[in-house]
C-alpha cells in the first residue's frame, strides 16, 4: 500500500469560537453547481441548534447547470473547471467579494464509512493529547484500504481500561486507552479530480466533507441528531447517507442511482427527450399513481423527427415510471441502513435532502419502504436564504458554511496541522501539491 492512499484530504483550522471570517463553498453536484459566499459572525448558541457558534449571513450565491460530471465525479476536466469559474464568477459579483480558498462536498467516489476501534498502552499514567493524536492515527489508517483517501475520521467514543463511554480521556489515568472512531473514505481519484478542477480555477480547496454529513448539518435538529437519525441525500447522480447517533455522525454510505436514472427512465419510458423527461420530471414527478391522474392525459413531444406527431400519455404512466425507480433507491437505501449503527436505533428517523427529494410523495413511500418516520429536510438556522435555497436541494451548500463550526471534532494528521500553521499560500500549496504529487 502507497503513502498516497492512506492519505488525509486538506482539512481547515477550527473556527475560533469569538472570531468571525468569510466562507465559501462549492457543491459541485452531477446536475447542479451551487457556489455560496457567507459571513459566519460569532452568536449565541440557540435551542435548536445547540452546537452553532456562528450565525452565518449569505452575502452571495449561485446555482448553474453542471458540467464535466457523472455520479459525483470529474470526467471531462475542462468542461468542469469552467462551469465551476462561472458558478464562482456569479457568486463573487452578487457578494462583491474575491473568493480566494473554497470548502469542496464529495459525493461520488463510493462513500464509506467504518467503525474502527484502536487502542494502545499509557507510558505515562495519565492520558496526553499526544496519546490521543496517536492512537486515533493508527486506528485512521488502518481503516483506508488501497486507493482510498480519508475525507473525515471522527472520534464517537473514548475507553479507559475497558471502560467505554469516555468523553474526553485527556488528563486521565489508565493503563490502556482506547478510541472508537468512525472513518468516512472514498475513492482517491475522485477526490483528487475534483480538487484539480477546482485548483485549475486559481481557487484553494481549503477543506473537503462528505456530502451528506454536511447536509445532515444543515437539516437535523438537535434532538434529530441525539436520539439517532439518517439522512439521505438523494441527488441527480448519487444517493448518499450519513447515519447520527447521540449527536454524533457515526456512519457513511451511498451509491451511484439518483434523480437522473429517473429522468433517463422517462426518456427511454417516453420516447422523449432528455431535456422533455427532465422538464415532465420537474411539473409532473409524483410516485403517487391511481386517482384521477390515471385518466388525464398530456401529449409529449417524441424524440428525433420534427415531423413525428406528440404521443399522449397518461399522468398515471408518467407516475409508473418514476415510482419503480423511486422504489428501487428507498430499498438500495434499505440495505445500507440495515448494515449500520441506525438498525439499533428503533426510534430514528430519515431526513431526506437534495433536489431529488423534492418528487410529490416521496415522504409516504419512504415511510412505507423503510418503516421509519420520514420527512424531508430543509436547512435550518439560516437568517436570511433567497426562498429558492431554503429547499432540500441547497442542504449540501448550507451544511459547508456551517461545517467550520464542527471541524473541531475531527481528527487531522499531524502534517496537515503543521502545514497549515504557516499561514499563506506558500504553505496552502506546499500540502496541496503535495496531496496531488503523491497520487500521480
Amino acid at each position: 500500500m502507497t503513502g498516497l492512499d492512506r492519505t488525509q484530504t486538506p482539512k481547515m483550522r477550527p473556527m475560533p469560537h469569538k472570531r468571525g471570517g468569510l466562507v465559501a463553498c462549492l457543491d459541485i453536484g452531477t446536475s447542479k453547481i451551487a457556489c455560496m459566499i457567507a459571513r459566519l459572525k460569532p452568536s449565541a448558541p440557540s435551542e435548536a441548534l445547540r452546537d452553532r457558534t456562528h450565525a452565518v449571513e449569505l452575502i452571495g450565491y449561485s446555482q448553474i447547470q453542471s458540467r464535466g460530471m457523472k455520479a459525483g465525479a470529474v470526467v471531462d476536466l475542462a468542461e468542469c473547471e469552467q462551469a465551476v469559474r462561472q458558478a464562482v464568477g456569479l457568486a463573487e459579483k452578487m457578494a462583491k467579494v474575491r473568493v480566494e480558498s473554497v470548502l469542496l462536498s464529495v459525493s461520488g467516489g463510493r462513500l464509506a464509512g467504518q467503525l474502527v476501534e484502536a487502542a494502545a498502552d499509557i507510558r505515562g499514567g495519565a492520558v496526553t493529547p499526544a496519546d490521543v493524536s496517536r492512537v486515533t492515527s493508527t486506528g485512521m489508517r488502518h481503516a483506508t484500504g488501497e486507493g482510498r483517501t480519508v475525507l473525515h475520521a471522527l472520534p464517537v467514543g473514548y475507553t479507559l481500561d475497558g471502560v467505554k463511554g469516555i468523553r474526553d480521556p485527556r488528563g486521565m489515568v489508565a493503563h490502556q486507552f482506547g478510541v472508537d472512531m468512525n472513518v468516512v473514505t472514498c475513492d482517491a481519484t475522485v477526490a483528487r479530480n475534483l480538487m484539480l478542477a477546482v485548483e485549475r480555477c486559481h481557487l484553494n480547496v481549503e477543506a473537503m466533507a462528505a456530502a451528506p454529513y454536511v447536509a445532515g448539518l444543515s437539516v437535523l435538529t438537535d434532538d434529530e441528531a441525539d436520539l439517532g437519525a439518517a439522512v439521505v441525500e438523494m441527488g441527480a447522480g448519487t444517493t448518499t447517507i450519513a447515519v447520527y447517533s447521540g449527536g454524533r455522525f457515526v456512519h457513511a454510505a451511498g451509491f451511484a442511482v439518483g434523480g437522473q436514472h429517473i429522468t433517463m427512465d422517462l426518456a427511454r419510458g417516453l420516447s422523449a427527450t432528455i431535456a422533455d423527461a427532465e422538464r415532465i420530471k420537474t411539473l409532473y414527478g409524483t410516485v403517487i399513481t391511481g386517482g384521477s391522474d390515471s385518466r388525464e392525459l398530456m401529449s409529449v413531444p417524441t424524440a428525433g423527427d420534427d415531423q413525428d406527431l406528440p404521443q399522449i400519455v397518461s399522468r398515471a404512466t408518467i407516475a409508473n415510471i418514476v415510482k419503480h425507480r423511486a422504489e428501487e433507491v428507498f430499498e438500495m437505501v434499505r440495505d445500507k441502513l440495515k448494515d449500520s449503527p441506525f438498525a439499533a436505533e428503533p426510534k430514528g428517523r430519515v431526513v431526506l435532502s437534495g433536489g431529488a427529494s423534492q418528487l410529490t410523495g416521496l415522504v409516504e413511500l419512504g415511510t412505507q419502504i423503510l418503516g421509519r418516520p420520514v420527512r424531508v429536510g430543509r436547512p435550518l438556522g439560516f437568517g436570511r436564504l433567497p426562498n429558492e435555497a431554503k429547499n432540500a436541494a441547497f442542504a449540501v451548500p448550507a451544511g459547508l458554511l456551517v461545517y467550520p463550526q464542527y471541524v473541531h471534532h475531527e481528527h487531522v494528521e499531524p502534517r496537515h496541522t503543521r502545514q497549515q500553521v504557516r499561514t499563506g499560500t506558500g504553505g496552502y500549496f506546499g500540502k496541496v501539491g503535495r496531496w496531488l504529487r503523491e497520487g500521480f
